[in-house]
């Protein structure tokens, strides 16, 4: 049987910590998520210029660390388990987790930034594709079955339907879409805590899991390949790569339950779910 919680907002010591209950939040706990996810969204958008040919990776975690520093905000990331990076950049074959070192773009490249910042205590965190001039048709579709894929899930959102709901939505539409998902790494719990109970997994059976409630946080985060969904972790203990080498797109959003459905935090204030693809 599952825990649930309600989680008082202060003092925050009470819930910044992670634990096997789920917790449920109260309308202060929304706003504060708003809060953190419009300003992750705003820093998502202003990545959209940055992405070009000859942009070093390194670049773009610049502009968030500048960002972060101009908004009395903090990026999760930076010193998260060792990581030393203020967001992630996955180029292509890179699932999650890829290092913005100095590895330039270069024109049809497709890549992945993660962000998450952290606002008056709470973590917005979100994830989009972007492409560097004309993407191949291969890589636009794939960016489009993606987003696809996310938004599927996210509609599945509601009170007393289950999790492993979420997870059939994503994982149908993509295999129909004759693309796969990757199954070890899923969406997560969030609010004051960075990864927090529960996980939201990618793929599932409809009608299992414990049931959604009103005040759940969470993020919504499918990874979808062309090819086959098989990954492996590289040397360096982080960056996560297809071992078909196919390409692979990732969405996130952080979504919060209500009575009647639920609200998306981190959208972006000017439209840009996908910059350099219209979706």
């Amino acid at each position: 049987m599952n825990t649930y919680i309600h989680v008082p907002i202060a003092p925050k010591a009470q819930s910044a910590r992670r634990t096997d209950a789920i917790k449920l939040y109260g309308p202060d706990a929304f706003e504060g998520m708003h809060r953190a996810g419009a300003l992750t969204a705003k820093c998502l958008d202003g990545i959209a210029g940055l992405v070009r040919d000859g942009t070093a990776l390194e670049q773009i975690d610049t502009y968030v660390r500048d960002f972060a520093a101009a908004n009395d905000a903090t990026p999760a990331t930076l010193g998260y388990k060792g990581y030393q990076f203020a967001c992630c950049t996955s180029v292509n074959h890179v699932v999650c987790h890829g290092f913005p070192n100095s590895k330039k773009l270069r024109d049809g490249d497709i890549v992945n930034v993660d962000v998450t910042l952290i606002h008056d205590g709470w973590h917005g965190d979100s994830s989009r594709m972007y492409v560097v001039g004309k993407p191949k048709r291969a890589a636009e579709r794939l960016i489009r079955i993606a987003h696809g894929a996310m938004m599927q899930g996210i509609n599945a959102v509601r009170p007393g339907a289950r999790l492993g709901d979420i997870g059939y939505a994503i994982q149908t539409y993509a295999q129909a879409e004759r693309c796969s998902v990757v199954r070890d790494f899923c969406g997560h719990g969030i609010g004051q805590v960075f990864h927090d109970s529960p996980d939201i997994l990618n793929f599932g059976t409809a009608g299992t899991g414990p049931e959604l409630r009103e005040g759940m946080i969470f993020t919504v985060e499918p990874m979808v390949n062309l090819g086959r969904g098989d990954v492996k972790i590289l040397a360096d203990d982080w960056t996560v790569v297809t071992r078909d080498r196919s390409l692979s797109a990732q969405f996130e959003h952080s979504i919060g339950v209500t009575s009647d459905g639920c609200e998306i935090f981190t959208l972006s204030p000017t439209g840009l779910h996908a910059p350099g693809v219209e979706l």
